[in-house]
């Protein structure tokens, strides 16, 4: 019988699995960052164990490094997906790392913990420090102050795609086996910086606009 899981990965080779970009979609959140002239950037984000946390890590060092900026592990930390550990993380890199100038976070979730501890420390959102987001979970990313520049997964695409790969299942019983993932987009707020005319569309124009397989 023919398997498709909708944003799970599973070892079955005959099974069709469709995920977010997670690399790509890090990746813009990197690019952003750096054409905004931000070169010390922190990572702050969830369990390694989790294979978009590692996906995420490596597109954020691929977009560092092809701009010319050094990779600093130490600026990487990664500990639960919670707003409190978006708040002891700030605590830590504003102690030890003081010069950062942009956070590059794993969710909004922690982002959230991010912008309110740097608030809470008199650090300006974005002038001092800028900060991006992951997931475009509008309930929180619309709700930060200043509200939150973050990577859109396209869940709404990936749950269209799988409807049409399951029914094409159904008719014709023909399926291409193995993981796809689809493109996620850049959504520009404030907390990143820059609102200027016509940038979000910008920024949206650079996802790749074929899924990954």
């Amino acid at each position: 019988m023919p398997l498709l899981y909708a944003f799970a990965q599973v070892a079955n080779p005959d099974a069709v699995c469709l995920l977010p970009d997670d690399l790509g979609g890090a990746r813009l959140a990197g690019q952003h960052l750096t054409r905004l002239g931000r070169a010390r950037i922190a990572h702050v984000t969830g369990p390694p164990r989790f294979e978009a946390v590692r996906q995420r890590q490596k597109g954020f060092r691929q977009a560092l490094e092809r701009a010319g900026i050094a990779w600093r592990p130490e600026r990487v930390l990664a500990a639960t997906w919670s707003e409190a550990w978006g708040h002891e993380a700030v605590e830590r890199l504003l102690r030890i790392r003081p010069g950062v100038d942009a956070i590059f976070c794993g969710s909004d979730q922690i982002a959230r913990g991010v912008v309110d501890a740097l608030r809470e420390r008199g650090v300006s959102v974005p002038e001092d420090i800028a900060v991006v987001g992951f997931d475009n979970w509008e309930i929180i990313a619309a709700a930060t102050r200043p509200p939150l520049t973050t990577i859109d997964m396209n869940l709404h695409e990936l749950g269209r795609q799988a409807g049409l790969r399951m029914l094409a299942m159904i008719n014709d019983g023909r399926t291409r086996a193995g993981v796809v993932r689809l493109p996620c987009r850049l959504v520009v707020r404030q907390s990143c910086g820059t609102m200027l005319a016509g940038f979000a569309q910008e920024a949206a124009a650079v996802v790749p606009g074929r899924a990954v397989q």
